[in-house]
């Protein structure tokens, strides 16, 4: 699916005809990014999953009241953090933990899971980075591991900000698929 302009999008929400469609369209456009900027925050991918559909809960209830001041992923990625933030609060409280011993808890539950030690996890990516082509597996690596804006591996790479956009989710798909099946 190609991406849809914001700008398209946001009136298509408002129209009470056409609302749901709109809403289904960022959704699919927006939910993947989300879900892995909140799992950077959160760890636990349940706990990304109840995060994620609060964050398009809020963004449904708020689209209305969005200005325009912003992007919209700018606008949605704050939801998103203030969303995790909350949620990390919440859990400290109920866990009675202090933020550091939640980060050191939530560590835990990871490295606990028997399937996926940190060790198993970068030998699969390594090897699905490596069934890659070299572009897909350029913009990925920058993106991933040194945390680049799309714009700026745009830049780097002499490409449209489109291109690197489109090969950076081409790749992740990839990856998550070898990594499924492997």
């Amino acid at each position: 699916m190609s991406k849809i302009p914001d700008e398209e999008i946001i009136p298509l929400i408002l129209e009470r005809s056409t609302t749901n469609q709109g809403f289904r369209l960022l959704v699919a456009q927006y939910q993947e990014q989300l879900y892995w900027q909140i799992r950077k925050m959160v760890f636990v991918h349940d706990d990304a999953d109840d995060v994620l559909q609060n964050v398009f809960i809020k963004i449904f209830k708020g689209v209305k009241n969005f200005k325009g001041e912003s992007k919209l992923s700018t606008w949605m990625f704050r939801i998103a953090y203030n969303e995790s933030i909350t949620f990390l609060k919440r859990k400290e409280k109920s866990l009675q933990l202090s933020s550091q011993e939640l980060q050191d808890h939530l560590m835990e539950q990871l490295e606990a899971d028997v399937y996926f030690t940190s060790d198993e996890i970068e030998l699969a990516l390594k090897k699905a980075l490596s069934q890659l082509p070299n572009r897909q597996r350029e913009v990925f690596n920058l993106r991933y591991y040194d945390d680049l804006k799309f714009k700026e591996i745009a830049a780097i790479l002499d490409l449209s900000e489109g291109a690197v956009k489109s090969t950076y989710h081409i790749a992740a798909k990839k990856v998550e698929q070898y990594v499924k099946v492997n």
